[in-house]
C-alpha cells in the first residue's frame, strides 16, 4: 500500500474510532448505575477486553525489534484512557472530552522540548491559544482548577495519552492485536488501582448481574477491543498531533450525545474556551496537511 493510501486510511480509522468514542460514557454511566461505581466498571470493560483480546493476540507477531520500551508506551496509553473513561463518572461529559482534547498542546510541547522536533509559527499560535481556551474553560466557574476528580483525571489522561503517542510514533511498532492487549492490560492495572483505593471491597451489590456483565463484555469488546486494535494500528503511522485531531470527532459526537441523552448543557463561557481548544487543534494539524509526507520512523 502506497504511503498516501496508507496515511488516508490510518486516518479515517483514527476519525471513526473518535465517533465510537463519542457513545463510550453511555456504558460507564450504565456499570455505575448497575452498583459498578467508580473505577470498578473500568475494571470490569477493560478485563473483559483482555480476556476476549488474548486469542487473537496469541497469533500476532510484533517487530522483531520491537524494544520493552513500545510495550511501556502502549501500556501507557492504556493508563491514560482508563483515567479518561473513570473521569466520566466523575464529571460532566462534555468538560471531561473537552480537557482530554488538550492533548495536541502537550503533544507539539513534548515534541518541540523533548524530541527537539521543529516547531511552526502556526503550531506556537496553537499553544497560545489552547493554554487560553484552557483558562477559560476552567475559569467559567469562578476557579482556574478542576471542579472535581473527574476533570483532574481527564486533564492527565490526556497528558499521558501525549506521552503515549509520542513514544508509538518513534518506537517500533506491535502487532495491533499485540498492541491492544497491551493497552488493555495497561488499562486494566490503573483502574484497579484506582479503584482499591478510591472504593475498596466490599462492592455494593450489583443490580441486574446478567445485564451488567453483557453490557461489560460488550463494551470491552468492542471499544477495549476492536477500536483500540485499529487505532494502534493507525498511530504508529500518524503524527501524534493528527491523532489527537482526529479523534475530536468524539467532541461534537459526546457533547451531542450527552446533551440530548444526559441533559447536559455548558455555560457560554465553557463553549468559549472549548472553542479555543479545538482551534488550537484545527492550528496543530494545519502545517502537516500542507507538509510533504514524511517517511515512517
Amino acid at each position: 500500500m502506497s504511503l498516501d493510501r496508507t496515511t488516508s486510511l490510518a486516518s479515517l480509522i483514527v476519525l471513526a474510532t473518535g465517533v465510537a468514542w463519542g457513545f463510550y460514557w453511555l456504558s460507564v454511566r450504565a456499570l455505575d448505575a448497575n452498583g459498578l461505581a467508580g473505577a470498578w466498571g473500568t475494571v470490569a470493560m477493560t478485563l473483559a477486553a483482555s480476556l476476549l483480546i488474548v486469542p487473537f493476540a496469541r497469533f500476532g507477531r510484533s517487530a522483531p525489534s520491537a524494544p520493552l520500551s513500545s510495550y511501556a508506551f502502549v501500556a501507557l496509553g492504556g493508563a491514560a484512557f482508563a483515567l479518561y473513561s473513570i473521569g466520566f463518572v466523575q464529571g460532566r461529559v462534555a468538560m471531561i472530552i473537552l480537557l482530554w482534547f488538550f492533548s495536541p498542546v502537550w503533544s507539539t510541547l513534548i515534541g518541540r522540548f523533548i524530541m527537539g522536533w521543529a516547531i511552526s509559527a502556526l503550531r506556537i499560535a496553537a499553544i497560545v491559544t489552547g493554554l487560553s481556551g484552557l483558562a477559560i474553560l476552567m475559569g467559567a466557574d469562578g476557579s482556574p482548577l478542576p471542579e472535581n476528580a473527574g476533570e483532574v483525571m481527564s486533564l492527565l489522561g490526556g497528558f499521558l495519552w501525549s506521552i503515549s503517542t509520542t513514544g508509538i510514533r518513534v518506537k517500533p511498532p506491535l502487532a495491533p492485536a499485540k498492541a491492544a492487549l497491551v493497552f488493555a492490560f495497561g488499562a486494566t492495572a490503573t483502574a484497579l488501582a484506582l479503584a482499591l483505593i478510591f472504593a475498596p471491597p466490599p462492592l455494593p451489590e450489583i443490580a441486574h448481574p446478567g445485564a451488567t456483565a453483557l453490557i461489560a463484555i460488550a463494551a470491552g469488546g468492542f471499544w477495549w477491543g476492536l477500536t483500540l486494535a485499529a487505532l494502534m494500528w493507525a498511530a504508529v503511522r500518524l503524527d501524534p498531533a493528527r491523532v489527537s485531531i482526529l479523534l475530536m470527532s468524539e467532541v461534537l459526537v459526546g457533547t451531542l450525545s450527552a446533551a440530548l441523552l444526559a441533559g447536559e448543557r455548558m455555560s457560554a463561557f465553557e463553549l468559549l474556551g472549548g472553542g479555543l481548544i479545538l482551534a488550537a487543534g484545527v492550528l496543530e494539524i494545519w502545517p502537516t496537511q500542507r507538509a510533504a509526507p514524511r517517511k515512517q520512523l
